[in-house]
């Protein structure tokens, strides 16, 4: 049996992390993990390759826009093999990255499918088959998409967000069920190499968890590039054939069905922890009603020396969270102090326009009774908006009534997920509206949209508006 002082159960983005930084921190670290490439869903079917081809397909539709710009070209012309192969070549590179960190910090990788066997031990199988001890065992096996009654996944004409990643041409009609964050990347991916894209939403509305003025606005954007929606429906029943598949939708507030046709369907209703095979119930872990495993502000789970981070806890599946909580148990492992504060955790859509939030919602804040103050800044006034032509979008901050502190910032438009971050230490450090309103910003850029919407909520007026 080999022992370690920390074995983490999955290389994705929480497990890769806290296995490398409680190398770094000196500890004994090994890493098991099914996937020959290492990474997890979000490096090898996921946040990487869907960014990839969010970025090249906003290439391709913005190639044909050019003329608006005064730059005379020809139609743009796909070559969707080459693009396909740039994706795997991003992926392909930082999951070799990821080798090279656990070479450089002597983190023991196994690869195989890893299982709890009791108190401090680990069995493998696969590649690297064994049985492993060690005085932490950390789960970070992340997520599996959710299955939805009534449709066959077939990876093929019916497909998860593994088989939108990898079609072979770009099919002329596809369905998407789902107006989430998966959803609406890869449907806006296809939508813009070509495909017309339908969405059907369970809901009355897109990313429920999206403040809700944003949310509207976000929707009217997406209808605008000619994405279709169908809100407050339901798929009851899915038949694949050679040539397409015919999808039974019902409004879901009751009513007659009608018959959907698409060349394919992306299935995006959610995802799942995925702790299926791992022993939890007989290594004595806990696990709530919905399959997550129960775990304290210290990671630890029911079962003492074994700790939980990631997709297979509560809290939104972000790939980053995951990552701040690897890092954070890695510290606490090594006898130090560490604390993720879930108010600062930043969300993005990585769409055109892209919507990135961090903290309260207008919406939690009116069901919290928290008096606040809101300001606005459209980037339609941004100099650096105009100069580029990205005035689509806003930016929105929430601040405190009383005290002034920035509660929740909200951004829709070009770089909202870099322009998130500042909010993000904003909020990490307590700051308030009027520290930002009153901090220099460069100009021209779309970062003074956040200092006037910060304006705005902390004096009543933005310069510029």
């Amino acid at each position: 049996m080999t022992q370690h002082d920390v074995i983490v159960i999955g290389g994705g983005p929480g497990g890769y992390v806290a296995a490398i930084r409680a190398a770094q921190l000196g500890l004994n670290s090994a890493c098991v993990d099914e996937r020959a490439a290492l990474g997890g869903t979000c490096l090898n079917v996921g946040c990487i390759p869907s960014k990839t081809l969010l970025h090249n397909s906003h290439l391709f539709a913005e190639a044909g826009e050019l003329g608006a710009r005064g730059i005379r070209t020809g139609p743009p012309e796909l070559d969707l093999a080459a693009m396909m192969a740039d994706k795997d070549g991003a992926v392909d590179a930082l999951t070799a990255g990821i080798n090279q960190l656990f070479r450089k910090y002597g983190v023991v990788r196994y690869e195989g499918r890893g299982q709890l066997a009791g108190a401090g031990r680990v069995v493998v199988e696969g590649k690297d088959s064994g049985e492993l001890a060690a005085s932490h065992v950390v789960i970070a096996t992340g997520s599996v998409p959710s299955p939805l009654a009534g449709v066959d996944v077939d990876e093929n004409r019916i497909v998860t967000s593994t088989g939108a990643l990898s079609f072979a041409e770009v099919p002329d009609t596809l369905v998407v069920v789902g107006a989430g964050y998966i959803g609406l990347e890869l449907g806006s991916v296809w939508r813009r190499l070509g495909s017309k894209v339908t969405v059907v939403e369970f809901l009355d509305r897109i990313v429920p968890a999206m403040d809700q003025e944003v949310a509207r606005r976000f929707h009217r954007a997406l209808a605008g590039q000619g994405i279709t929606f169908q809100l407050g429906s339901k798929i009851t029943a899915a038949q694949a054939s050679g040539d397409g598949v015919a999808l039974q939708v019902e409004p879901t507030a009751g009513g007659e069905p009608r018959t959907l046709r698409a060349d394919r369907v992306l299935v995006a209703t959610g995802r799942s922890p995925r702790t299926e095979g791992l022993g939890l119930a007989s290594a004595g872990v806990e696990v709530d009603s919905l399959g997550r495993i129960q775990v304290d502000e210290q990671f630890r789970t029911s079962a003492a020396g074994i700790y939980a981070i990631g997709d297979v806890t509560t809290g939104p599946m972000l790939a980053h969270k995951a990552s701040q909580e690897g890092h954070a148990l890695a510290e606490l492992l090594a006898g130090h102090t560490a604390i993720v504060n879930y108010g600062a955790i930043p969300s993005v859509v990585y769409t055109d326009p892209e919507v990135a939030w961090v903290g309260s919602t207008e919406e939690q804040l009116k069901e919290q009774g928290t008096a606040y103050k809101k300001g606005r800044f459209p980037f339609t006034a941004n100099a650096r908006g105009r100069t580029t032509g990205q005035t689509e979008g806003m930016v929105k901050i929430l601040s405190h009534a009383g005290t002034d502190r920035i509660l929740g910032v909200h951004v829709i438009g070009a770089s909202a997920g870099e322009l998130i971050g500042e909010a993000t230490v904003a909020i990490e450090l307590g700051a308030s509206a009027e520290d930002l309103a009153l901090t220099c910003h460069a100009h021209p850029t779309l970062s003074e949209s956040v200092r006037e919407a910060a304006a705005a909520a902390a004096f009543g007026r933005a310069l510029h508006a």
